[in-house]
């Protein structure tokens, strides 16, 4: 991976103050990758648990004065065994303690958002916990959250008075899925799917130079259980690409691709920015007419990959760094939204 480039503020008048890069447990590869890419070393922090199970945080070196930024996705990370609410109560402490050490600005980097999914009220007396982990958060205080392909757009909105960059990761699949069609780019079908996502199956397939998008409509029974599907498009003798936003059961996109095979597909696979693979997530995909599945490592995924060899992982972390130099340089991120995606 090639070091980002970004000027040391300690002897330059870029900001004013140096990058420091916090690393909790929720994604410690992750972070280390981030760290190479921007050529900045990992501040010095103990992130454990004391015996009865409570967060043990302790930043190990002065912070005062400089531009921290946590990395740390609020997933269940199966590498370490730590949950969504270890890792979330582990991004909430390090931000209080960062608060507290006289950091001069505080970036929350939260790849994976947990609770996204539950963002609005489906039924009578049910929490929308997507907004109450934003207010937790926005309560630490960060001066800014950057996370990654939000299930729902909208969530920026919950925080009321801090900056979200919301970035999108498709475009660290272009180059990969442009090599992987590249040949029969016309025979290829993106797919959403659900109606919600045909924006990014749109996207894709403009960077693709493909022609054709398909979405498949669904009715749930309940979360995680699908009723009935259909195909909006015509899949028959096309390769078909699936993309979403998260893959967690995988029962929904089996069933998908399975779908897309009776109606005449000749291959499917398919990409997600977060790999949640949770249950028997993993035997399913194996089980499946699934060619080959692609997700970021905004979750870790080395165990994941030793127990499927379809499971293709892409790194985030040279988006990330990229986005992290330029604030860190008061620069704009749009760029970062257009390079791949209108290459």
């Amino acid at each position: 991976m090639d070091p980002i480039e970004y000027h040391d503020t300690t002897t330059t008048d870029c900001a004013g103050y140096a990058i420091q890069i916090i690393v909790g447990n929720g994604n410690k590869k992750l972070g280390s990758d981030i760290s190479a890419a921007l050529n900045v070393p990992l501040a010095k922090a103990e992130v454990g648990r004391f015996s009865d199970g409570e967060a043990k945080i302790h930043i190990e070196h002065n912070i005062r004065g400089t531009d921290c930024y946590i990395i740390q996705p609020t997933c269940h990370n199966f590498e370490n065994d730590t949950s969504v609410n270890d890792n979330l109560m582990e991004l909430l402490l390090l931000l209080h303690t960062l608060k507290l050490s006289s950091a001069r600005r505080v970036t929350a980097v939260v790849p994976y958002y947990g609770y996204a999914r539950q963002d609005r009220k489906t039924k009578p007396r049910v929490p929308i916990s997507a907004s109450a982990v934003a207010q937790l958060i926005e309560a630490m205080g960060p001066h800014r959250v950057m996370t990654v392909d939000l299930h729902c757009g909208q969530i920026q909105g919950f925080f009321h008075n801090t900056p979200v960059d919301n970035l999108w990761a498709e475009g660290e699949f272009i180059e990969t899925l442009k090599k992987r069609v590249s040949g029969f780019v016309e025979n290829v079908v993106v797919v959403s799917p659900d109606a919600g996502g045909v924006m990014r199956a749109r996207r894709v397939a403009d960077s693709l130079g493909a022609q054709g998008v398909a979405t498949i409509l669904k009715r749930r029974v309940q979360a995680g259980v699908v009723d009935s599907m259909q195909i909006v498009g015509n899949v028959d003798g096309q390769f078909c690409i699936i993309v979403d936003d998260i893959i967690d059961s995988a029962g929904t996109l089996t069933k998908a691709a399975q779908l897309l095979a009776d109606s005449g597909a000749k291959d499917v696979i398919a990409c997600a920015t977060h790999g949640v693979f949770s249950g028997t997530a993993m035997d399913r995909i194996n089980s499946s007419v699934l060619k080959e599945v692609y997700v970021t490592d905004s979750i870790p995924q080395e165990k994941n990959a030793k127990n499927c060899t379809k499971l293709k992982v892409l790194s985030i972390a040279p988006l990330l760094a990229q986005a992290i130099a330029r604030l860190h340089e008061e620069k704009s991120l749009s760029v970062l939204f257009k390079s791949k995606l209108t290459e």
